[in-house]
């Protein structure tokens, strides 16, 4: 129905920290995992990729493998697209499963299984109901027109709406008809058998209506990946360009205007590649994963934090407290980022304002947002903290 256009593999060095089932399916699988210290100091086991497809990061986030991601570079702006990439898709699968999660329990309190329940109290379908993955698989295959045909059911109001929506173009038009597909073909196969099982039910039309309810919504949360996006490059710049005036007038004693640094291109080539001999890095990271226990009850947490040498805490402190509840709903957050950027690599009161944007379309939508931060004294570290809770 849709295509999508995007790389298939991004070249950024990362570091993938696994949480307790993804180290068990490494072990049982006989893969070796590797001990890194992160920006935190903090020692966890994963694995490194200097090049990755962003399919198969994706993949091991939907199943819940991964609780923690970290690249670290002297500069971004050179990676800008790869890094915004990123983060979309870190973004886009924490929604995806908290989307899952939500569906699945909505599948669970309808009334066609109520009935069945009631019905069948020796066979009840619930959380704790165990059907093996290669039975499903094969259900699945044998009633893949039905899948199909439930599928277009769920998306047939919506996508009558995208196609009539004169405001779009056509490319914006498919990446709408993509997205909604997207969020459907990542529920959990169970899901879908259950949909399959009760396809004659009278009330399964009920519940495909609910299900297009919760889609929509989400839909429209998922707006909040390219925005959150762009903001966290912007802040990766601001840290960036940080730790190359701090580096150059460290390094040079003087002899060198920091400022000069932003200006000259050359010369800021020649800062970075003395950064990136001496391992002078920004570290960008993301913590994902459920609040508590999964369930829907849970929420899905994801944690954005750039780490950078930044000897003005204080003022960055400051600068963050004071304008990231800046009322700016004057002009549209697109607007804005357009008309603010440079080309030379950022802007940091654009990155800090940004905030503000992300926080008041996360009210929007029911996600909670804050915005911190903090400083390692240890190792003389900021951190600038972005948590939302879907």
């Amino acid at each position: 129905m849709a295509d999508e256009k995007r790389k298939k593999i991004l070249e950024l060095p990362m570091k993938i920290i696994f949480n307790e089932d993804g180290i068990n399916f490494f072990i049982k699988s006989n893969k070796k995992l590797s001990k890194f210290k992160l920006a935190d100091e903090v020692e966890q086991y994963g694995i490194f990729f200097d090049t990755f497809s962003p399919a198969s990061v994706q993949k091991m986030l939907l199943i819940n493998y991964i609780s923690y991601m970290e690249i670290s570079r002297p500069e971004f702006m050179s990676k800008r697209q790869d890094v915004m990439d990123l983060s979309k898709l870190i973004t886009y699968g924490t929604l995806y499963r908290r989307f899952d999660e939500i569906v699945f329990a909505k599948v669970l309190e309808s009334e066609v299984i109520r009935k069945w329940n009631r019905a069948n109290p020796a066979s009840i379908i619930d959380r704790k109901t165990s059907v093996s993955d290669s039975f499903i698989q094969q259900s699945l295959e044998k009633n893949k027109a039905v899948v199909i045909g439930i599928r277009q059911e769920i998306l047939r109001s919506m996508v009558e709406q995208v196609q009539a929506n004169t405001d779009l173009l056509p490319e914006e038009k498919n990446i709408q008809l993509f997205l909604a597909e997207k969020f459907l073909t990542t529920l959990k196969p169970f899901t879908w058998f259950i949909l399959t099982k009760f396809r004659d039910s009278d009330d399964l039309l009920f519940l495909l209506t609910d299900i297009e309810t919760i889609l929509k919504d989400y839909m429209i949360k998922s707006k909040l990946a390219e925005y959150l996006s762009l903001m966290t490059m912007e802040l990766a710049i601001m840290a960036e360009n940080a730790n190359l005036q701090s580096f150059a007038k460290s390094r040079y004693k003087g002899t060198l205007d920091p400022m000069a640094v932003m200006y000259d291109p050359e010369m800021r080539k020649m800062i970075v590649e003395e950064m990136r001999a001496r391992s002078q890095n920004v570290f960008l990271s993301w913590k994902v994963g459920g609040e508590t226990a999964r369930g829907v009850n849970s929420r899905e947490r994801l944690q954005v934090k750039i780490f950078n040498k930044e000897t003005g805490y204080a003022d960055l402190k400051k600068s963050v407290d004071d304008t990231k509840s800046v009322n700016l709903k004057q002009r549209s957050l697109m607007e804005f980022y357009k008309e603010g950027t440079s080309e030379t690599g950022g802007n940091a009161e654009l990155g800090l304002y940004y905030l503000s944007y992300l926080s008041e379309e996360c009210q929007k939508v029911g996600v909670h947002f804050e915005s911190l931060v903090n400083q390692i004294r240890e190792s003389n570290l900021t951190v600038i903290t972005l948590n939302l809770l879907f």
